[in-house]
C-alpha cells in the first residue's frame, strides 16, 4: 500500500498507477532514446580511440592488414574543454522588486560557499564535456542534502546522460517547459530494500521469479549454470530453465511529472506578491494565518511537480516533489528545435575515412616491402621456394640458383594510387573545418606564421566554438535560478556560513550570518524574501587571473604607479606569499608584529595612566584654587580690601585650569580613539586564526 493524497492506494490502483508509469517510460524510450544511446557510446568510443567496428577489425587481422587509429577528435575536444576550463562562471544576484543590494551580496556569498562546497567547477567541467562528447546532452542534478547538515545543504551533481529520459514532446532547452523527465537505472534487490524497505523488495523477488514481468527490459537475470546462452537486444540472456537463473538487478524509474493541483496562496495586498501556502496545512488554519497577518487568500489552479518511482509492477514512492521544478538541469551543447546533438557526431565520418585510408597507405607500403617471388621449379640450391617465401624480404639475402636456370625475380609489386596522400590530408582539414578549431588553437603552426596571424586565427576559432559555450552559459543561468530558488524555500532559519575572501589578505575567511534574529525582532539578511535577477559572466581561472595581474602590476609599477610591494607579492606564485607579503608590510611600517603590537600597546596604557594622574592633579588644584577665593573673599570683606577684584584674580586662574583640563580631555579622547583604531587593525589581521575557534563555539557550515 501507498499513500497517495493522503489516501492509501489499493494494490489495483497501485498496479494500474506502475503500469502508467511503465507505458509513459516506454514512450520516452522508443522515441529517440535509444537511438541515442548507440550513438552516444560511439561518440564516446571514438572520443577514448575505439574507433574500429569489432567485425570489421577481427576481417583485417585475419588478412594480415593494419588497422590504424589516428586519433584527432581527442585533440579537437579537449582543445574546446581547455576553453572552458578557462572561462570560469562569475554569477552575481541584483535585486528587483522587493530586494535589497545587501541580501543581493549576501547571496553573492552565499552562492560562492555553495559552489566551493560542491566543487562547482569540476561538476561542470563533466557536464560540459558530455555534452560534447555525448551526443550533446549533460545533466546537473539539483536537490537538499542532509546528510551532512540537519538543516539541509544545496547539492549538485552531474548525472549520467544515458540515464535520464526527457519528454520527448518538449521543443525547449528550459526544463521549465517540459512535462516529464525520466531517471532510469538498475538496482539490485538489497539497495532496494535498503531505501525502500523489505516489503517492497519482496513483492519485488516474487514478481521477477516467477516471470510475471514487464520483460528483459524491466528485469536483469544471471545464469546459474556452466555454458554460453543466447542475449536478447538488451544483453541479457535468454534462458527457458528458469530454475537454473536468478535476479541480478531491476530498473528503476524515477519519474518527475507536472500534474494539476489545487493550492492555497497567501497575496501580499500591497506588492502583489504571491506565496504558496504549506502543503500539510488546511482551509481553516491557512484562513487564521492570513487574517493574524493581513494577507489575502485565494485558492487556484496550479501546475505541481509529482515525484513518482517505480520498479517493475511495484509503487515505491508516490508523492508531490518537495521542489517547485524539476531537479534535472539539462546543457545541450548544440540545440535545434528540440534535436539535440554534440561535437562528436559530425567528425565521425571524417575520422573513420582518415583511419582507413592510413591503413590502405600503410598496408600498400607494406606490400610493395615484400611483393613476392617468380622462380622456376628447380632452380633453386640450398633451399626450397618456402625457404624463400619466409626470408625473400630479410636485408642481405644471398640466392644461390642452378647454372643454365632462370634467376628467381621478384614481383613488381603496384603503385601506390596517384592522390591516396591527398585524400587522407582532406579528412583532416575535414575535422578541422567542421570542428572550428585550426591550427593556431592546436599550438601545431609553422614556425614562420608571425605571433599577430597566430593571435588572429586563435580570436577567430574562438568565434567558431562560441556556441557551444553560450549554450552553456544559458545552462548556468538555469543552475543560478535553481539555486536561488532553493536558498529561499529552504535556507529560511539562522544559520552561520563561511567563504574565502581572496580579494582582502588580511581576511581569508569571513563568517556571515543569514536570517539573523535581533533582540527587537527584526530579520537582518532575510534571504526569504524578495526577488533577485541573475546575472552571468565569465571570469579568468583563478591561476591565469592571478598571472595577468601580477604582470598588470610590474607594468604599472614600471609606468611610475606606486604599487606598494606587499601588493605585488599577493599576486605572485611564490609559496608563502601571505607571509612574506606581511613582513613587508611590517617592516614598512604598515603593520606590526605581534610582540610590536604588544608594546605599543603598553606603552598607550602607560600614557593613558599618566594623562588620567594628570587630569586629576589638574581638578585637584581647580578645587584648591576655588576654596582659596572664597577664603581670600571672605578675609577681604574683614579687612576693607575689594573683595570683586580679588575674586576676578582668582577666577582667571582657576578659567585657566579650567581650559588646561578640557585640552587635557581633548588629547585623552585622541589617544582612545588613535588606541582603538589600532587595535581593530590589529584584530582584523587575526581573524583568519580566531575563525576557527570561534565556529567551534557555533553552528556553521564550512566552506571546504
Amino acid at each position: 500500500m501507498k499513500k497517495k493524497g493522503g489516501k492509501k492506494l489499493s494494490k489495483a490502483a497501485e498496479g494500474a498507477l506502475a503500469s502508467s508509469q511503465w507505458e509513459c517510460y516506454e514512450r520516452a524510450r522508443d522515441n529517440g532514446h535509444l537511438d541515442y544511446v548507440e550513438l552516444a557510446q560511439r561518440c564516446d568510443a571514438y572520443y577514448r580511440g575505439d574507433q574500429w567496428d569489432h567485425e570489421d577489425l577481427s576481417s583485417l587481422e585475419a588478412q594480415g592488414r593494419p588497422a590504424l587509429t589516428i586519433n584527432t577528435i581527442l585533440p579537437t575536444v579537449n582543445t574546446v574543454l581547455g576553453e572552458q576550463s578557462t572561462r570560469r562562471a562569475d554569477i552575481q544576484f541584483k535585486p528587483r522588486r522587493g530586494g535589497s543590494q545587501e541580501v543581493a551580496n549576501t547571496l553573492n556569498k552565499l552562492f560562492m560557499q555553495i559552489a566551493d562546497n560542491n566543487k562547482l567547477d569540476w561538476v561542470e567541467q563533466q557536464v560540459f564535456s558530455d555534452g560534447l562528447i555525448m551526443d550533446g546532452r549533460g545533466y546537473f542534478d539539483v536537490r537538499m542534502d542532509f546528510s551532512d547538515h540537519i538543516e539541509g545543504e544545496i547539492r549538485i551533481t552531474a548525472k549520467d546522460p544515458l540515464d535520464i529520459l526527457i519528454d520527448p514532446d518538449a521543443k525547449e532547452a528550459d526544463p521549465k517547459t517540459w512535462n516529464e523527465v525520466f531517471e532510469s537505472k538498475w538496482m539490485t534487490l538489497d539497495d532496494i530494500q535498503e531505501l525502500y524497505g523489505k516489503n517492497k523488495a519482496d513483492d519485488l523477488k516474487f514478481i521477477a521469479e516467477n516471470g510475471n514481468s514487464f520483460g528483459s527490459d524491466s528485469v536483469e537475470y544471471v545464469e546459474t549454470r556452466f555454458g554460453d546462452t543466447e542475449d536478447d537486444i538488451y544483453g541479457t540472456p535468454i534462458s527457458t530453465d528458469e530454475e537454473y537463473r536468478s535476479v541480478r538487478t531491476l530498473r528503476v524509474i524515477e519519474r518527475q511529472h507536472k500534474k494539476m493541483a489545487r493550492v492555497w496562496c497567501f497575496i501580499d495586498p500591497n506588492t502583489g506578491d504571491t506565496r504558496e501556502a504549506p502543503e500539510a496545512w488546511n482551509e481553516a488554519k491557512n484562513k487564521k494565518f492570513a487574517k493574524q497577518y493581513g494577507l489575502s487568500l485565494m485558492s487556484k489552479m496550479k501546475k505541481k511537480v509529482r515525484w513518482t518511482v517505480t520498479c517493475d509492477k511495484v509503487v515505491l514512492h508516490d508523492d508531490w516533489s518537495p521542489y517547485n521544478d524539476f531537479t534535472i538541469i539539462p546543457y545541450f551543447s548544440y540545440f535545434r528545435r528540440g534535436r539535440p546533438f554534440g561535437m562528436v557526431r559530425n567528425l565521425l565520418s571524417p575520422q573513420e575515412q582518415l583511419n582507413k585510408i592510413a591503413s590502405q597507405e600503410l598496408h600498400i607500403v607494406n606490400t610493395t616491402a615484400n611483393s613476392g617471388w617468380m622462380v622456376e621449379s628447380g632452380s633453386l640450391t640450398g633451399m626450397s621456394p618456402d625457404d624463400l617465401e619466409e626470408h625473400g624480404a630479410e636485408t642481405g639475402l644471398v640466392v644461390e640458383y642452378n647454372r643454365g636456370t632462370t634467376p628467381p625475380m621478384k614481383i613488381q609489386p603496384n603503385q601506390i594510387p596517384t592522390g591516396l596522400d591527398r585524400i587522407a590530408q582532406k579528412a583532416a582539414l575535414n575535422i578541422k573545418t567542421i570542428s572550428g578549431i585550426n591550427d593556431s588553437m592546436l599550438g601545431s603552426d609553422s614556425a614562420e606564421v608571425s605571433g599577430v596571424a597566430i593571435q588572429a586565427k586563435q580570436n577567430r576559432g574562438a568565434i567558431m566554438i562560441q556556441v557551444p559555450l553560450d549554450n552553456l552559459r544559458k545552462s548556468r543561468q538555469y543552475l543560478a535560478e535553481r539555486v536561488l530558488n532553493l536558498v529561499q524555500v529552504f535556507y529560511n532559519e539562522e544559520r552561520v556560513i563561511q567563504v574565502t575572501n581572496e580579494s582582502d589578505p588580511l581576511k581569508q575567511r569571513e563568517e556571515i550570518t543569514i536570517n539573523e534574529v535581533t533582540p527587537e525582532g527584526e530579520i537582518i539578511n532575510n534571504l526569504t524574501l524578495g526577488e533577485y535577477d541573475v546575472i552571468i559572466a565569465t571570469a579568468p581561472a583563478r591561476d591565469s587571473f592571478d598571472e595577468v595581474q601580477f604582470a598588470e602590476a610590474l607594468n604599472l609599477r614600471n609606468a611610475g604607479v606606486a604599487i606598494p610591494d606587499d601588493a605585488i607579492i599577493e599576486y605572485s606564485h611564490l609559496a608563502r606569499k601571505g607571509e612574506l607579503a606581511k613582513r613587508i608590510r611590517t617592516s614598512a611600517g604598515i603593520e606590526m608584529s605581534e610582540e610590536q603590537a604588544q608594546a605599543a600597546q603598553a606603552q598607550q596604557e602607560l600614557a593613558m595612566q599618566a594623562e588620567q594622574l594628570t587630569l586629576a592633579k589638574l581638578q585637584a588644584e581647580v578645587q584648591m584654587l576655588q576654596s582659596q577665593a572664597e577664603h581670600l573673599s571672605a578675609k577681604a570683606q574683614t579687612a576693607g580690601v575689594d573683595p570683586q577684584l580679588r575674586a576676578a584674580e582668582l577666577q582667571a586662574k582657576v578659567d585657566l585650569k579650567e581650559q588646561e583640563i578640557q585640552l587635557r580631555r581633548e588629547l585623552a579622547d585622541l589617544t582612545n580613539a588613535t588606541r582603538t583604531s589600532q587595535q581593530e587593525t590589529q584584530a582584523a589581521s587575526r581573524i583568519a586564526t580566531t575563525a576557527m575557534q570561534t565556529s567551534a563555539k557555533r553552528k556553521t557550515t564550512t566552506n571546504q
